[in-house]
């Protein structure tokens, strides 16, 4: 295909785009792929969703949100307006203009990389690909993925990316249940495998987004957003590893972080925990990690503050141990209630949060677990299995050994916690303000 048929097919598409009448295809209706789907619909596109799960697609179709980011109201708009609909077949997206890939990208459990979704996704596409088309993706993954997995499995099909379809990366910068940040004020990277790809990609975003920043390729736009989950990874590896040395030292680090913050430059504070949890900050330095060996390189920083995070649910499982132990009680046996088990606070998201490992420790270890989360009514573990949250009364508070806050929902009673729980490890420093000496803080 020569060049001037290309830019016809660009233009033809860019037209479609700007003036909204492309159709949207989203592969995948998770915390990503839903917000984005409702998002273009509502600013008039018409967006087909693929969920491999029936029972999401089903509650889309009847406008029945299982995001929290994502209202009843929200999905109710553009259904009812016939701007979106869900299913699980692939094949419902032949028509549309422009495909967005919002899969998971795991971690195996050696924590090597796990694409699988994302080459399921880009081998569905293949029969779908048509000249003049956009296909983009957003699922967090290592540099290098667009190109060297995603482009040789779309150019199955004998079409080339570039020259007949558009291929970029964007990179999904949502942060659940920040109220302040919306998807659309957030600016918005896109990098694509050619200039006309990019052009594509940002006149996509530019209809959705605020602020569109393109970048020279698809693989520095995936580095960036590794790049910045690193960041944070690496920075709150710091202050766990700061927490830990000030337990042996017998210092406060709560009062040590307080105190730094307030020098007004140079000093950006984060804050203990019981670890990273959500899916990007505790999986992205595994995936540059591995990356980073088929170079030869070994990136020894990023791999040791992921491990600092890592450890810190066999930290909390430890603190808790020494106080039962200090109120002569043993962890083996007794009865321990955890508050809270989202990766944080005020939302429902609990992929790889640190309070489903600090309940599986504490079970491991002959603990009685229960847990209380308004916004969790269940969870599964691989042993015991399936755990539902329990009320958060007077009488589930006094018959427990020891309470651990693992995340901090600001719907939950403190007060009658500190008064009513008889022991409590606070791993967050919610009750900094109780200093009791049955209040003990990381």
């Amino acid at each position: 295909m020569d060049v001037v048929t290309a830019q016809q097919l660009e233009t033809s598409l860019e037209s479609k785009i700007r003036e909204r009448t492309a159709r949207v295809g989203v592969i995948g209706l998770g915390y990503v792929g839903l917000a984005l789907a409702v998002e273009a619909a509502e600013f008039g596109f018409h967006v087909v969703g693929v969920e491999i799960d029936e029972t999401k697609a089903s509650m889309v179709n009847t406008c029945r949100s299982y995001i929290g980011d994502v209202t009843d109201e929200a999905l109710r708009r553009v259904v009812d307006a016939d701007k979106l609909s869900a299913t699980t077949q692939h094949d419902a997206l032949r028509d549309t203009d422009v495909i967005i890939i919002c899969v998971p990208t795991p971690l195996t459990k050696s924590k090597e990389p796990d694409l699988s979704h994302v080459t399921a996704a880009a081998h569905a596409c293949v029969p779908l690909l048509r000249p003049g088309m956009l296909v983009v993706l957003e699922s967090t993954t290592y540099p290098g993925t667009t190109v060297e997995v995603v482009k040789p499995i779309l150019e199955t099909s004998g079409l080339r990316a570039g020259p007949d379809f558009a291929l970029a990366f964007s990179p999904e910068r949502i942060d659940p249940g920040n109220r302040q940040h919306s998807f659309r004020s957030v600016p918005k990277i896109v990098g694509g495998v050619t200039p006309g790809s990019t052009r594509i990609a940002q006149a996509f975003y530019e209809q959705v987004a605020d602020t569109v920043v393109p970048v020279s390729s698809p693989t520095v736009a995936e580095m960036v957003k590794v790049y910045e989950n690193v960041f944070r990874n690496v920075n709150i590896a710091l202050v766990n590893e700061l927490t830990l040395l000030c337990d042996r030292m017998g210092l406060d680090v709560w009062e040590i972080i307080e105190t730094a913050a307030t020098k007004p430059y140079g000093f950006m504070p984060f804050y203990p925990g019981p670890g990273v949890g959500g899916h990007c900050i505790p999986v992205d330095p595994y995936y540059l990690s591995a990356k980073a060996r088929e170079y030869d390189f070994h990136a020894r920083f990023i791999e040791l503050a992921a491990t600092v995070n890592d450890s810190m649910p066999y930290y909390v499982v430890s603190r808790t141990t020494g106080a039962l132990e200090a109120k002569g009680k043993t962890l083996c046996g007794a009865k321990v209630l955890v508050l809270g088990v989202a990766y944080k606070k005020d939302i429902s998201d609990v992929r790889m949060s640190p309070a489903l490992k600090v309940m599986a420790l504490l079970h491991k270890r002959g603990a009685t677990v229960t847990y209380h989360d308004p916004h969790v009514p269940e969870v599964t573990l691989t042993n015991p299995g399936i755990i539902r949250s329990v009320p958060l009364t007077d009488e589930t508070l006094e018959g427990v050994d020891c309470v651990i806050l693992a995340t901090d929902h600001s719907d939950m009673d403190y007060d009658r916690i500190v008064a009513r729980a008889s022991l409590i490890v606070d791993t967050r420093n919610r009750l900094h303000g109780h200093r009791l000496p049955h209040v003990v803080r990381l």
